[in-house]
């Protein structure tokens, strides 16, 4: 691969090690590939996704919820600012050409998982992987527009094509963290008016209130609902679902988790038909929405932004994350 080299230059960047770990420590400036350009990372969010990484230890520089400015003299983006699309792409073949770029069929790469990611002063970033922010919206808010608001926003998309806002009736939403309640706005938006949240963080419960949605216990089941949309990723929560979803109606789950699932067959199961839909990320289609989402909901999303901090103290910021003290907390490097 062509690569243009920065031999001499040195940066800063959070070294997971396992055992829940960090290191904040000197590392070579990233090489820039082919069709690649660097990028001066502003912002970078904590996402409860790392946590993994944070227990076992990374192979690259995590953090994907990057927000900075291209640093690439010639270039035509040169100087602007821009977030960072997560998943490399293609742009041939036939998911990319359908619009499904978060699913292409050719390249299997994320950013910050399996390549160099934003908990760092610099990341390489290919082209076709930058989204220009527009003036308006602030650094802080920018990462944002990519898991909290770009998957909630994709999720609640994608199962209006099977069920509309009249058809669906009340909504259960199962999980009040970042993407949880990015989808309980963005069920707002879109015309769902009758949602209701179930979570056992009461602080979180509240924030989900003060949205526009209904406090629904955790566990209960006298009520059951035609559409759930499950962001907590557990599976209890998951099989939960499946019994609380009623016949033709549709189980959304956007929560992720890696272990194994073990789906109880029971009658519940069994004797019922009804839609079990995956949604993952978000196409690039879906950018523009998705700035019209954070424009309209700007106070709302403020609110979920409740840490900012430098390089140097995210070894202690993100474990204060990972015990709930924070929502998302967002890395400031400049």
């Amino acid at each position: 691969m062509n690569v243009l080299s920065r031999p001499n230059s040195i940066m800063q960047a959070a070294v997971f090690h396992g055992n829940d770990r960090i290191t904040i420590e000197r590392v070579p400036m990233p090489d820039v590939g082919k069709g690649e350009v660097l990028v001066r990372v502003s912002r970078t969010a904590l996402c409860g996704s790392d946590f993994k990484l944070w227990h076992k230890g990374a192979e690259f520089t995590a953090g994907h919820e990057i927000f900075g400015v291209v640093e690439q003299p010639g270039h035509r983006l040169h100087g602007r600012r821009c977030a960072v699309y997560i998943p490399l792409h293609c742009d041939r073949c036939a998911a990319c050409r359908r619009g499904d770029t978060q699913m292409c069929l050719e390249v299997s790469s994320l950013i910050g998982w399996n390549r160099p990611g934003g908990y760092a002063e610099y990341v390489p970033v290919p082209e076709n992987c930058l989204l220009p922010v527009p003036d308006d919206i602030e650094d802080s808010l920018a990462p944002l527009l990519l898991d909290t608001i770009g998957t909630s926003g994709h999720a609640v998309r994608f199962v209006s094509r099977v069920m509309s806002p009249a058809e669906a009736g009340p909504v259960l939403v199962m999980g009040a963290g970042p993407v949880g309640l990015g989808v309980v706005l963005a069920l707002r938006a879109l015309g769902y008016d009758d949602v209701h949240v179930a979570d056992p963080n009461a602080a979180r419960l509240g924030i989900a209130q003060s949205f526009g949605a209904k406090a629904h216990p955790v566990g209960d089941t006298s009520k059951r609902f035609a559409l759930i949309m499950e962001c907590s990723g557990a599976h209890a929560a998951r099989n939960l679902g499946i019994e609380l979803v009623l016949p033709r109606g549709a189980l959304v789950l956007v929560g992720e988790n890696a272990a194994p699932w073990t789906i109880e067959e029971g009658k519940v199961f069994r004797r019922k038909d009804f839609y079990m839909i995956r949604t993952f990320y978000f196409p690039v289609s879906d950018f523009e929405p998705n700035v019209e989402l954070l424009r309209k909901y700007k106070d709302e999303y403020r609110v979920l932004v409740d840490g900012e901090f430098c390089l140097s103290t995210l070894p202690e910021n993100f474990a204060r994350f990972a015990k709930g003290e924070l929502i998302k907390p967002v890395l400031a490097l400049d």
